[in-house]
């Protein structure tokens, strides 16, 4: 193994930032209590939860009663889905989303689909992974009760026009969802600005903690639970409040959001640099996702005569921790299905690289992994 080491995995997870650490660790031996007692330590608790509450709620321009609490973003797509399907049913049976999504969102659509009797429309994207707002209008039925599109695209880095969607959605009444997971550490978060009913956000993607997330929930809009239980989180997510990791969560995304403007500014100057120089070095690689209107710290290719996961074993061997796409489909012997929705034939697919940077990436990391990046290319197409 290589002495040096290069993270360029951030769209997977990020380091815990020490301040986010510093924040929480008083909830772990000091604030300890359940945040549902009466005494003391359950007050201080309580304190913790509702200032974080309010935190998030202050950032996301919402109201701290819209904000739900939950295990992890994953959980809250889930929640977000299945809490308006099951209660609109009534009314419609109608879901639109996009083939790019991740798996928290496709495979909860295809369940609703097979054992509940909804009904899915797929919007086909272009090249770049872009969904076309005309084509989610023509989506419509007189049974559409929600739209899901993905804020930004975790394997491309692509960002979706969510204004435009939810200005379609709301003139027809149709509620709007929005996976921000992605995009929460890099872009405006403001709801009301971006127009969406629900959103979803997982902290560990913008250096907060695994295994904590939320779903905003604009008041109003019916949520069917999916934990039941003690009534936690205004009855709509049961099971008590994870109060150290919440904490974490407002703590890593104040942080986030309050030097967003110069971590985008860095990030995409080091981001044009990876991207310029991998494909002067590499013969034949293609930048898969939008050109501009992308991550900011977000570079993905496909390469042609390798493949992904062979690159990402040949990176880390020498210090560069990279992927293929998605970590929580690490290890799939099939391509990529964002690539696929894209248009890319399965042989290109899996020749896919992902390279997410981080804000503690330097301008030395980027050259080292060009090097690295290029010798371990060459290296598979000549062996192979």
């Amino acid at each position: 193994m290589n002495e040096r080491t290069v993270y360029l995995d951030h769209s997977a997870t990020t380091p815990v930032d020490q301040r986010v650490v510093d924040a929480m660790l008083p909830y772990f031996t000091e604030a300890f209590g359940n945040a549902s007692s009466l005494h003391r330590f359950g007050q201080a608790a309580l304190a913790g939860l509702d200032t974080s509450r309010r935190t998030v709620a202050e950032i996301l321009h919402a109201q701290p009663n819209e904000i739900v609490f939950t295990g992890c973003g994953s959980e809250s797509d889930n929640l977000a889905l299945r809490g308006v399907a099951f209660a609109l049913r009534d009314r419609g049976n109608h879901i639109i989303t996009t083939p790019i999504e991740h798996h928290a969102i496709l495979n909860t659509v295809a369940q609703l689909e097979s054992k509940f009797g909804f009904a899915v429309t797929r919007v086909p994207v272009d090249r770049h992974g872009v969904v076309n707002p005309d084509e989610i209008a023509r989506a419509i039925t007189p049974q559409t009760i929600l739209i899901s599109v993905m804020y930004a695209n975790n394997e491309v880095g692509t960002i979706e026009p969510l204004a435009e969607i939810a200005q379609i959605a709301n003139k027809r009444g149709i509620l709007f969802h929005t996976d921000a997971v992605q995009a929460g550490g890099y872009l405006d978060l403001d709801v009301n600005r971006l127009g969406v009913d629900l959103m979803s956000l997982g902290a560990h993607k913008f250096h907060g903690p695994k295994g904590i997330g939320a779903l905003y929930v604009r008041s109003g809009v019916p949520l069917v639970p999916m934990l039941t239980g003690g009534g936690q989180e205004k009855g709509r997510r049961a099971g008590t409040e994870n109060v150290p990791y919440i904490v974490g969560f407002a703590a890593a995304l104040k942080i986030a959001q309050e030097n967003r403007d110069e971590t985008n500014t860095r990030l995409s100057a080091l981001r044009d640099k990876l991207v310029e120089g991998l494909l002067e070095r590499i013969v034949g690689a293609e930048l898969t996702g939008a050109p501009k209107e992308r991550l900011p710290g977000h570079a993905s290719f496909v390469i042609p005569g390798v493949i992904g996961d062979e690159m990402v074993l040949g990176l880390d061997i020498a210090g560069v921790a990279a992927s293929t796409g998605s970590a929580c489909t690490a290890g799939s012997v099939e391509p990529s299905h964002v690539l696929a929705a894209m248009g890319y034939a399965p042989d290109q697919a899996r020749g896919a690289l992902r390279l997410t940077l981080g804000r503690e990436n330097t301008v030395e990391d980027v050259d080292y992994s060009l090097g690295v990046v290029a010798d371990v290319v060459n290296k598979l197409r000549r062996t192979s």
